[in-house]
This record gives C-alpha cells, sequence and structure tokens, in this order.
C-alpha cells in the first residue's frame, strides 16, 4: 500500500464546509462503508457456498458489462487486517461492512459454518484493536443460492430463514458489535433483482416482485426484532436508497409521473415500516401486494428502528410516458440534459442529498438518520505514486457540506459515511467504475491512497 501527503490546497472555496464541521460535538460518526460480495473474494473456501451473485456472474457473464465476477475481488478475506491498518492510519474510526449469509450458513439454513463465524470473529476483533468500531450489515444482497433455489424472496419462508440468520449472527458477534443494519437498499435488491432481472436472481415481473417487496418488509423489521431479543441494548437500524426525484416539465403530467417514481423509489420501503402502508393510492400497480399480506402483517411489517440509513448518489428528472408499463413515467438521464455526471451516468447535484435528510426527517417517528452511503466514480488519473482524483474529492466536500447544512437546520442527521472504501467489484457494471477512497490494483491487489481518501482523513481528524 502507498501512502502520501495530501495537496494542501484545493481549488473549490470550502469555507462554508468547515464552518458547519465546526458546530459539530464528538458524537458526529464519520466513517467509510463497503459490502462482503464486492470486496472478500474467496468465493468457494473454507466453507462458503455460492450466494446468488456467485451464481449469477459465473454462469451469467453476459449480465456483467466487463464479463467478470467477484470471486476473488479485493481479498478483503485475506488482506482485512492490512485494509483496517490503513484506515486506522488516515484516522477513519468507523467501518460499516456487510456479512456474507453464505459464508455463515452455505445451505442458507441448518449447518453453521465454523469458518464463516472465524472470520469475522477475527473480522470484528482487527476493528477492535485498531480503535475502529463496527457497523455490521447483516444483509447486502448475497443470499444463499439454496435458498433462491426455494423461491429466495418470493417465498414466505424467507422472513423465518432471515431471521434465524440474524439470530446467528448476534449471538455470536453481538457482545462486540453495537451497531446492527438489518438490510441494504431493499429497494435495489427487489427491483433490479425480481423485477428487472439486471441484478441477481435475475428474475423479472410484478410475479416476483410484489411477493419480494412484502416479505423484504417483513424481513427487516422482524430482523431488527431479533437483534433487539437478543441485546436489547443494540442499536439497530436499516438502510433506503434514494433520489431527489423533479418533474422535467412543468406541466401536469410530468409531475404525476414524478410522484409515481417518488412513491417507488422513496417511499416504498419507509412506509410501511412506519406504520403507514404501502403506497397504493399512488402506485395502482401495487394492489395486488395485497394477496401476499396475511392477518398480522401489519403489526410485523411496522418496527420503531434506532436510526435510518439514508443512502444518496444524485437526483432523477421524470418524464410523462405512454410506452413505460405501470409507471407511464420515464427517467431523463444526466447525459441527455447535458448537466456533470459521474461514470454512472448519474447527475453531480449535491442539493439532493440536503432534500432526501429533510425529506426523511419529515416523517413521525424517524429517531435519527445516518448518511450510511455517499460516494462517486470518477476517472482516476495516475501521477507515479499518487492518484489523483479531484472530482471525487469536491463532490465528496460539496455533498457533506449539504448534510451538515441539514444538520444545521435542525434535521437529526448524526453521521457519514463514505461510498466506498476500496475500489471493487460495482455489481452489473463490473470493475470499471470506481468509488473508492483507496486505489485497488485488481492484477496484485496493491493498495494506493487517493487524494481524496488522504483529504478525507485530514477532514475528520481537524
Amino acid at each position: 500500500m502507498i501512502l502520501s501527503e495530501p495537496k494542501a490546497s484545493l481549488e473549490k472555496d470550502a469555507s462554508t464546509l468547515y464552518a458547519y464541521k465546526k458546530q459539530l460535538d464528538a458524537s458526529f460518526v464519520w466513517g467509510v462503508s463497503a459490502s462482503a460480495y464486492q470486496t472478500e473474494g474467496a468465493y468457494n473456501i473454507d466453507g462458503k457456498g455460492p450466494s446468488i451473485w456467485d451464481t449469477f456472474t459465473n454462469e451469467n457473464k453476459n449480465k456483467i458489462k466487463d464479463r467478470k465476477n467477484a470471486n476473488i475481488a479485493c481479498d478483503f478475506y485475506s488482506r482485512y487486517e492490512d485494509d483496517l491498518k490503513l484506515m486506522q492510519s488516515l484516522g477513519i474510526n468507523h467501518f460499516r461492512f456487510s456479512i456474507s449469509w453464505s459464508r455463515i450458513l452455505p445451505s442458507g439454513t441448518g449447518e453453521i459454518n465454523p469458518a464463516g463465524i472465524a472470520f469475522y470473529d477475527r473480522l470484528i476483533d482487527t476493528c477492535l484493536r485498531y480503535g475502529i468500531t463496527p457497523w455490521v450489515t447483516l444483509y447486502h444482497w448475497d443470499l444463499p443460492q439454496a435458498l433462491e433455489k426455494r423461491g429466495g424472496w418470493t417465498n414466505r419462508e424467507v422472513v423465518n430463514w432471515f431471521t434465524g440468520y440474524v439470530a446467528i449472527c448476534v449471538k455470536h458477534f453481538g457482545d462486540r458489535v453495537q451497531h446492527w443494519m438489518v438490510m441494504n437498499e431493499p429497494m435495489v435488491f427487489v427491483g433490479a433483482g425480481y423485477f428487472l432481472g439486471l441484478h441477481a436472481p435475475g428474475r423479472r415481473g410484478m410475479k416476483n416482485f410484489l411477493p419480494a417487496i412484502h416479505h423484504a418488509v417483513l424481513s427487516m423489521c422482524e430482523g431488527a426484532r431479533a437483534i433487539k431479543s437478543i441485546y436489547p441494548n443494540a442499536t439497530v437500524g436499516t438502510t433506503f436508497s434514494c433520489s431527489h426525484i423533479e418533474p422535467y416539465r412543468n406541466i401536469e403530467k410530468d409531475h404525476l409521473a414524478a410522484y409515481k417514481v417518488d412513491a417507488l423509489l422513496n417511499r416504498m420501503f419507509i412506509e410501511p415500516t412506519l406504520g403507514m402502508g404501502y403506497p397504493i393510492d399512488t402506485l395502482k400497480p401495487l394492489q395486488n401486494i395485497h394477496q401476499y399480506i396475511l392477518p398480522g402483517d401489519e403489526y410485523k411489517m411496522k418496527y420503531d428502528f434506532d436510526f435510518i440509513g439514508v443512502q444518496n448518489y444524485t437526483r432523477e428528472f421524470v418524464k410523462h410516458s405512454w410506452f413505460t408499463p405501470y409507471l407511464n413515467a420515464r427517467l431523463i438521464t444526466a447525459p441527455n440534459r447535458k448537466v456533470p455526471h459521474t461514470l454512472m451516468n448519474w447527475e453531480v447535484y449535491p442539493e439532493s442529498i440536503y432534500h432526501m435528510i429533510r425529506k426523511f426527517d419529515a416523517y413521525p417517528g424517524i429517531k435519527k438518520i445516518l448518511i450510511t452511503e455517499n460516494g462517486a466514480a470518477f476517472e482516476d488519473t495516475h501521477h507515479e505514486s499518487l492518484i489523483s482524483d479531484h472530482l471525487r474529492t469536491t463532490y465528496l466536500q460539496d455533498h457533506i457540506e449539504q448534510v451538515l447544512r441539514a444538520r444545521a437546520e435542525g434535521s437529526k442527521v448524526d453521521g457519514y459515511f463514505v461510498w466506498t472504501w476500496t475500489d471493487n467489484f460495482e455489481w452489473a457494471e463490473g470493475y470499471h467504475p470506481r468509488f473508492g477512497l483507496i486505489y485497488t490494483d485488481f492484477k496484485n491487489q496493491n493498495r494506493i491512497v487517493k487524494e481524496s481518501g488522504l483529504w478525507y482523513g485530514s477532514f475528520i481528524r481537524e
């Protein structure tokens, strides 16, 4: 790994950002996020069973843009201690990572894999040894393949499978892990995996989408109850993806289209957990979800989380379209609007994160908000041992400023995690989009701290 000095000067004026930061107390959390499948590698060793992403990437290479997989990824399974040393050297002392369900339970249920338990024991203990607080996500999209063969998220039994897995993790690691996140972005793994077919397991259509929605909501809440039943003093949250939505034109049809897309992307999963039910009045195609709701579910699908994780990257403009089924709405991409955008074609619009914090904070019952993901993929420039990524540094500065602006105006936002720690496998996009504060050379697994990583470490230490 290579560590160099950050440049003293930055082109943009960050005085407002630093003024906001001076208002913070020591309780504000600064961290980085990562996930098991995207980083660990070691996909078939030490007793680990296959996940849906192992199957999806190895058997459907055409589904991934560079036709690659995460069989090795960042080799975090072997290199976690070096990564944590590097994290400590930058002054980053909060690390959000996920546990691989099929590393703990190769078949999804039944026999526990001792080597899987041992790995996460080592990881958690090493975090603590280096003064890094672990924040553990229990599900980050990598369902055991054995359970997908039994219906996966479309099978109501997944609620029991999931809570059983959660209980095992909490019993083994709860004496050292205070902070838990039940799920990562259910709208993404359900929508992309069970409706669009773009992500694992590659299913499509409403017949898969509707039951998967409901079973994910039940699992979020029942999983949280399982944690609290074992460690009542644990801090339990869950995370939601979100984008600020605007109509493309100031006409009634576009406003209605934007309202429906907002309900789908931003309200679908959080509102049931708050006791508000699904936004069926806005999304008529959701009406058939009632066939999956059993008596008593109205209580099971509600939970008073200690915090919610807000994960925001961009905003979306929506235009009415008769040709788009279900919503009659389509997104107008950033390249088509000719506005600054990342390698993911996401518009760079820092105010989006401010608007989403204010939106979620307005819900009754939200105790606290953490930004559990925010970051950007840009091309990095290599200068000998230095990785220059000024666009990412500026992106982080501008977005953190908006987070702290929301806090200064009274929103209950108490932390910020950058996505992501190291460059990794970016799902269906493969390895090309690099989000990391740390450059990963996938040929030899060398790590180089980018300018953005040096800036972030310096910023949070001040």
